[in-house]
């Protein structure tokens, strides 16, 4: 299993990168958000993978973020869903989107991904309500929402700068307050469900909310009406 790796951009495609590894070329599927993040050619990058075997086929999914990987391993266990719809999902969507949509179930969030219909986003929703925490809850590791390290890249000589990446502290933060409220609210008894859906809801209607503030306005969500 090739789970990670890091070297030269290559080649740019519309779905794809061409990455050289000690000179070898990997190609490596990647979503559009992923695509547009990377550097120039020749640049450096580093992304964790998942390796798709078929009996005439071999692929590799790239991914900037350990969670993201999670995600789209989650994705593909969904009847009808195949590594490039997934890809296509977290590409519109974002981890933190998927996470939202699924938590409000909503079905149109899902469909909005190319090449997604109504049947599969919705199914998208169904199957992944109670699934959906666990994957969720990673994103109070630090670890699982920061970058493949390129520690293993050999510089030329006269390499190009790297790019600037991207700064993924705030969402890294973000993900960790979203994690911190919905074990709070299982701890006070709330179904899984129930409190993904409130949590996710409050953030969405304040996204830089603390865990504290979250965790108020999705018990007030998840009080009795009337």
């Amino acid at each position: 299993m090739i789970g990670k790796i890091a070297g030269r951009l290559e080649y740019r495609g519309t779905d794809h990168v061409l990455v050289d590894v000690r000179g070898v070329g990997y190609i490596v599927h990647v979503s559009d958000r992923t695509l547009a993040s990377m550097p120039a050619v020749g640049g450096a990058v580093a992304l964790f993978t998942e390796l798709l075997v078929r009996e005439d086929l071999l692929q590799l999914f790239g991914f900037p973020t350990m969670l993201e990987k999670e995600w789209h391993r989650l994705l593909v266990t969904v009847q009808g869903v195949g590594a490039k719809a997934a890809m296509a999902i977290l590409g519109t969507l974002g981890p933190e989107g998927v996470a939202r949509a699924i938590a409000l179930g909503d079905a149109k969030a899902i469909q909005a991904a190319p090449g997604v219909g109504p049947k599969i986003a919705q199914r998208v929703v169904l199957e992944l309500k109670s699934k959906a925490p666990a994957v969720m809850a990673m994103g109070a590791n630090p670890a699982s929402t920061a970058g493949a390290v390129e520690d293993d890249v050999i510089e030329p000589t006269s390499a190009p700068k790297k790019a600037a990446k991207p700064d993924n502290s705030a969402a890294a933060g973000r993900a960790a307050a979203n994690a911190e409220a919905l074990s709070a609210l299982i701890n006070l008894g709330y179904a899984h469900g129930d409190a993904a859906q409130a949590v996710a809801q409050a953030a969405g209607e304040n996204p830089d909310a603390v865990t504290g503030t979250l965790i108020r306005a999705a018990l007030k969500l998840l009080a009795p009406k009337g």
